[in-house]
């Protein structure tokens, strides 16, 4: 079937606002694809394509060829995009980047509009129908006649919905029975929802468990007697980056295991270094004996989903904790502490940033490991900041954003600070958006228009937006060398001017405490 008709659907689910209705109208164009092009559909809709590692992003995505005149004589097909999409992640070594050009304009030159506007978010990750992951497992379940459950189960041992999606309408409940826990196949991580402070999570939990929140890199890791592999968050295989991390797993009295965990780097003082160097150190793949000496890796490990051939995901969080202080010393736990008092919960979440950490879990001691999900077992609690900001300029956006500016420039009055001019630049977001937003802002923006290119539109800088972010990370790309970390859109403040925004000496402040 064309690719237009899982377009058309894609569009359809983003401008519902009923959560049952978009899994409705997924469920119907799954069926119509049928089992040979619906788990390519899925992988395309759940984002997965999108872990294929393209080296495709948004300004690869500029001077593509015209959309194809509609009829076209041999429509591009779901399974064919996917394929496509296959060759391109496939590219490597010299010469790499002008072949995933050749590639890219290929597949957009047979490409409708609408097809390419769903190819576009595809690739950069804008796809907006509402929790992806879930919304598609749901309506693969729909359209297979099978439990739910039965489909996230499936998801969490497998990792991969297009995997899931096959066996689910080729096989159904059967099938997806058969994927089971398997030591050195990575499990899809247990994820939190968040909390605005510590005694609103334990509301939601009662008495709870609540350990450090560390700002390192998430790693789950299987040990199968003297093998061991280390996969990240999204499921890649790092073994041979972090032999620091195998080693500690191996040091453990257990012959296999599947543990969870963060791989953290720390300074001389004993206080994490910025997460851009534990992410540096976990993404290079120059000498890693060499990378070792220079950023040295700590593991600390929070739960144990197998032991010794026994299974532990559908235990209690606390009978999986019992194992895991059995089996792994307190010098590679992190620390963790059991409490019903808001009191006793605080001074914690006090201490916890007191080290340096970015904030604490709060976690049911009853809950199951719910693979993949943001579920209320986990709840995340960090320290907010805002800062009121000015739009510099503003983006075009894709998919459903497509013909409202979206991806806004955000920047600090630099108040002095020389040979950075009136206004420093700390990063871009288009998160936190409503619909409503996009459509104001869009106007708005262009009321202030200066100049623009293809892609950006320049801004008079004048209105102010409120920011939230987790934290402040270096950052050569910008001129105070700071950028924001995980920024959204608050709210507009039209009730200040500019010269009321916030300064770049604010966000070196914030910079300062964490460390930088």
């Amino acid at each position: 079937m064309a690719l237009r008709h899982l377009a058309l659907t894609s569009r359809a689910v983003a401008a519902e606002p009923g959560r049952r209705a978009k899994i409705a109208l997924l469920a119907d164009c799954l069926r119509e694809l049928g089992p040979t092009e619906a788990p390519a559909a899925v992988a395309l809709l759940s984002g997965e394509s999108q872990r294929l590692r393209t080296g495709i992003g948004p300004a690869s995505l500029r001077d593509l060829p015209p959309p194809a005149a509609e009829p076209v004589e041999r429509p591009l097909g779901v399974r064919e995009a996917e394929r496509e999409l296959e060759r391109i992640a496939e590219v490597h070594g010299a010469g790499a980047q002008a072949e995933r050009r050749r590639l890219l304009t290929g597949l957009f030159a047979r490409a409708t509009g609408v097809e390419q506007a769903f190819l576009r978010a595809v690739l950069v990750g804008e796809l907006r129908q509402g929790a992806l992951d879930a919304v598609v497992a749901d309506a693969v379940a729909h359209a297979a006649g099978v439990p739910a459950a039965a489909v996230r189960r499936a998801l969490m041992f497998r990792g991969s919905a297009r995997a899931v999606a096959e066996a689910a309408l080729t096989g159904g409940v059967p099938a997806l029975a058969a994927f089971r826990l398997e030591v050195g196949r990575a499990v899809r991580p247990m994820l939190a929802a968040a909390a605005p402070d510590v005694a609103s999570a334990l509301e939601r939990t009662g008495p709870a468990a609540l350990e450090w929140k560390l700002d390192g890199i998430r790693v789950q890791v299987h040990r199968d007697g003297q093998d061991v592999a280390v996969f990240t968050r999204s499921l890649d295989d790092i073994t041979a980056r972090v032999p620091e991390v195998a080693e500690a797993a191996l040091a453990l009295p257990l012959r296999s295991a599947v543990l969870d965990g963060e791989a953290i780097a720390f300074g001389a003082d004993g206080r994490p270094r910025p997460f851009q160097e534990t992410a540096a150190r976990t993404a290079s793949r120059r000498d890693p004996a060499r990378l070792r000496a220079e950023v040295p890796l700590n593991a600390y490990f929070f739960d144990l989903l197998h032991r010794d051939g026994e299974d532990l995901v559908d235990r209690p969080g606390r009978e999986r904790w019992a194992a895991l202080a059995d089996a792994v010393p307190p010098g590679l736990r992190v620390a963790h502490t059991e409490t019903g008092d808001r009191d006793e919960a605080l001074a914690f979440f006090r201490e916890t940033l007191a080290l340096g950490h970015e904030g604490v879990l709060v976690k049911d001691p009853a809950a199951g490991y719910g693979a993949g999900r943001r579920g209320a077992g986990w709840i995340k609690v960090k320290p907010r900041h805002t800062l009121d900001l000015v739009v510099l300029a503003a983006e075009w956006g894709s998919g459903r954003r497509r013909g409202y500016l979206s991806n806004l420039h955000l920047g600090a009055r630099a108040a002095g600070e020389p040979g950075l001019g009136p206004w420093v630049m700390l990063g871009k977001t288009f998160k936190g958006l409503t619909d409503e937003t996009l459509a104001w802002q869009t106007a708005e923006l262009l009321a202030r228009e200066t100049g623009r290119d293809s892609w950006t539109v320049r801004v008079r800088p004048e209105l102010v937006v409120e920011i939230a972010f987790d934290g402040v990370q270096r950052s050569p790309r910008y001129p105070a060398g700071l950028a924001l970390r995980f920024a959204r859109v608050v709210r507009y403040r039209p009730d200040k001017n500019a010269a009321e925004a916030d300064t770049v000496a604010a966000v070196r402040e914030i910079a300062a405490a964490e460390g930088l």
